[in-house]
């Protein structure tokens, strides 16, 4: 199932409130304000402070 790009609209960071970006390729979503990253598990965002990882530790 694929992410629908609509749900941007009403997601948002769970820790700050902030705008998510969608990353199609690694099917993820970013918060650049907290530097975390949230995964997508068949189409459904897995938006919960303590499963995200940190932007940096995706990047290596």
């Amino acid at each position: 199932m694929a992410f629908d790009k609509k749900l941007l609209d009403i997601v948002a960071c769970p820790v700050c409130k902030g705008k998510l970006e969608y990353n199609k390729e690694q099917q993820t979503l970013i918060c650049k304000a907290d530097r975390l990253v949230y995964q997508i598990n068949d189409g459904i965002p897995v938006l919960l402070a303590e499963k995200a990882t940190n932007l940096q530790e995706v990047a290596e």
